[in-house]
């Protein structure tokens, strides 16, 4: 997805002067809070801050105080505008040089909790865009999609997993607006993708965190449309969303009890939850029994079933003895290589092949998370390279690779609820360059798991809108996990 806040068709003619329609730089939807900074030059001059104004749904906030809209969603469909002040409106046709410098943070994605009840550390997303652009009245026309080339094998009793996708796999193209809601399982019926259907609700609900009795009838008419079954609910936890402090522990639960409601509004049987804090979890416990919802705490990259970090939940979970709680297995955790589609992402923002071997070196090292970013951006601020260049690839590149053994899977086998079956890229040899799809497949059947494989496109996250159809790239994925299944029930 490309890291921007504006594209070639943004600049648009407004009475105040001109306007940029602004594209949210992330998968999923975020607080005007996750705005700290948004510094604009025209033509060669900095445009003054107080020249500016920022208007989504039709409410205009200053620059200066979006970091204070801790209550404000920017939804991932929505394209607010940055107003510019002129004395007079440019023309439709006109052409102008633009500069936008935007810095962001993620406020799910905590680094480490804040002090003294002071605001934690968040990965940030900086976004620096220099574009000769021209004045237009309308958003770019989606491109034509491929078609299925044939129908995918029908599913066999015989088979161990059954098959769907997290509707996050096509974020791209939702945030762009190539699809509405109806629109994308539209057109995940129409290639035979499914039936299991997984949401990150901070992604497409409207009223996040909030289910709206709108949404739920959408849901519910599209479901039947196509037989779809409802798979994993996707909660994050947003423990940023102020910019001055975390989120307290009653606000932790509220915000978990919203999204726990919502799920069973829509028939989930699963939470994917972000946070297993024990205190937090035992005052969960009693909500999900209520609501009968199993509660699956995410193994992603670069954590594995044996991390300390998930040694404490395994600790946790024998404490509170609840079949209700287990885990996701995400496959970002279990890479043997860094992802051709990462690769290509930090080439177009200007990585030599030194500084490429270079990150490959450390990735594959054993040192942790934390310290290989900093290796990689101590050596990037040696050689000169401004690690902002690179947006938030700096930090994605080792905290969404990792490279544990994919047999600790094993290990925890009875407690895993739903898999993520992540993938980058799929050759033209039907496999996965950078994950080992049929050993995988070959450690889950021996453990006798018999869940859901939700499909999970991350491509999105490094290839540019239209680069690839993530889609397709899903139905591929599919035929290679049905052909490890079978190699392996074959062999077993």
């Amino acid at each position: 997805m490309p890291n921007g806040l504006i594209d070639d068709a943004s600049l648009r003619t407004h009475p105040d002067g001109l306007a940029l329609s602004l594209t949210i730089p992330w998968y999923r939807s975020l607080w005007l809070s996750s705005v700290g900074t948004l510094q604009l030059t025209i033509d060669g001059e900095p445009v003054p801050e107080q020249d500016l104004a920022f208007e989504l749904d039709g409410v205009r906030y200053a620059v200066p105080d979006l970091p204070e809209q801790s209550d404000v969603l920017w939804y991932l469909q929505s394209h607010p505008l940055l107003i510019v002040r002129r004395p007079a409106p440019v023309a439709l046709g006109e052409s102008h040089d633009v500069v936008l410098h935007g810095e962001l943070r993620l406020p799910y994605m905590q680094i480490a909790p804040g002090a003294d009840g002071g605001p934690g550390l968040y990965v940030p997303n900086v976004v620096h865009q220099a574009l000769t652009l021209t004045v237009t009245d309308r958003d770019a026309p989606a491109p034509a999609l491929e078609a299925a080339a044939a129908p995918p094998p029908p599913a066999s009793e015989s088979d161990p997993f059954k098959l769907g996708l997290t509707l996050y796999s096509a974020s791209a193209e939702f945030r762009a607006g190539w699809f509405d809601f109806d629109g994308l399982l539209d057109r995940v019926a129409a290639l035979g993708i499914g039936p299991g259907i997984e949401i990150v609700a901070s992604q497409v609900l409207p009223t996040y965190p909030i289910v709206s009795d709108e949404f739920v009838a959408q849901w519910r008419a599209a479901f039947d449309r196509h037989g779809f079954d409802e798979s994993s609910f996707g909660a994050n936890l947003d423990m940023g969303r102020r910019r001055d402090r975390d989120m307290t522990p009653d606000e932790e639960f509220e915000f978990s009890e919203a999204l726990f409601q919502g799920a069973k509004k829509l028939g989930f049987p699963l939470v994917r939850i972000q946070s297993a804090k024990p205190e937090l979890l035992r005052r969960l416990l009693p909500i999900a029994e209520d609501l009968e919802l199993k509660l699956a705490y995410e193994i992603h990259a670069p954590m594995g079933p044996n991390d300390p970090t998930i040694l404490k939940v395994r600790d946790t979970y024998a404490e509170l003895d609840s079949p209700l709680l287990g885990f996701v297995a995400d496959f970002s955790a279990t890479m043997r290589a860094m992802s051709p589609t990462l690769l290509r992402a930090v080439r177009r923002a200007g990585l030599d092949d030194e500084a490429v071997d270079r990150l490959q070196e450390i990735w594959a090292t054993d040192a942790s998370m934390r310290d290989r970013q900093q290796e990689f951006i101590g050596y990037l601020r040696g050689r000169d390279f401004d690690p902002g260049r690179l947006g938030s690839f700096a930090h994605l590149a080792f905290n969404m690779h990792g490279h544990v053994d994919p047999h600790e899977w094993a290990d925890i086998m009875p407690q895993i609820l739903h898999v993520h079956a992540k993938f980058y890229d799929i050759d033209e040899d039907g496999d996965e360059p950078a994950i080992d799809y049929p050993e995988l497949v070959r450690v889950f059947v021996e453990g006798g798991y018999r869940g859901y494989w939700s499909s999970e496109w991350e491509g999105h996250a490094f290839a540019e809108l239209g680069e690839v159809d993530p889609l397709v790239l899903v139905r591929r994925q599919h035929d290679l996990i049905r052909r490890s299944m079978r190699a392996a029930l074959t062999t077993a």
